[in-house]
């Protein structure tokens, strides 16, 4: 009888620690595989923060990132521009322009649609911290499916805890008025595009003009 129950004990152990160790799914990359991307044009992105100048501190480290990854980008303020010039002034104005609009004027493989959760810099007593939060879907412009999406959230921190609390709130009374006319919001944005799209897990897979695209798994 002890022994049947010390047998079902282990068998219960084993089964808890197989699930426990299961492997989590990973992104299903089949939609992109089916038609991979070559071009991307990206559109301004949405903005849900108070910050009105972070959709275009945003649009300007977003190039990059997907360059590097192996994708031509159109030259995002020439894309501004353009549909400016077309009565289109706001992103989300711009984000609802029917993709067949989009594919049989400009042509591209596919569109980068983002938007910002939470942006800029908040001021604590004894620090401070630049976050950026954005999440981006890729939808191919031809049929509308979309191919990948992804979302970061990127935070720089500024902690003035030594040298005692007098010591402390000066530095942090300094560090504000630096980081008011030096904002760091940019260089967290770059960060947090990268993370977004160079995550080798579930970010977007390499492009055709990158040359390691050919080994990537999330391609094959």
């Amino acid at each position: 009888m002890i022994r049947r129950y010390l047998g079902l004990c282990a068998v219960a152990a084993a089964s808890l620690l197989a699930t426990g160790c299961a492997t989590a799914p990973g992104y299903d990359y089949s939609a992109y595989r089916a038609d991979p991307p070559r071009s991307i044009l990206v559109l301004p992105p949405i903005n849900n923060s108070v910050d009105v100048n972070a959709p275009y501190v945003y649009l300007s480290t977003v190039t990059r990132p997907l360059a590097e990854a192996g994708y031509y980008v159109y030259p995002v303020a020439v894309v501004d521009a353009f549909m400016k010039e077309n009565g289109l002034s706001e992103p989300a104005e711009m984000q609802s322009v029917p993709l067949n609009k989009i594919d049989e004027i400009i042509g591209p493989d596919a569109v980068l649609y983002a938007t910002i959760e939470d942006w800029g810099q908040k001021y604590h007593v004894l620090s401070s911290d630049t976050t950026v939060d954005v999440s981006a879907r890729l939808i191919d412009a031809d049929t509308g499916t979309l191919l990948w999406d992804g979302s970061a959230r990127a935070i720089e921190g500024s902690n003035s805890n030594q040298g005692g609390l007098l010591a402390a709130v000066i530095v942090a009374v300094v560090e504000q008025i630096v980081d008011t006319s030096a904002d760091r919001t940019r260089e967290v944005s770059r960060m947090a595009n990268f993370n977004m799209v160079g995550d080798r897990t579930d970010g977007l897979p390499l492009g055709p003009y990158n040359p390691e695209h050919v080994t990537d798994p999330r391609r094959q």
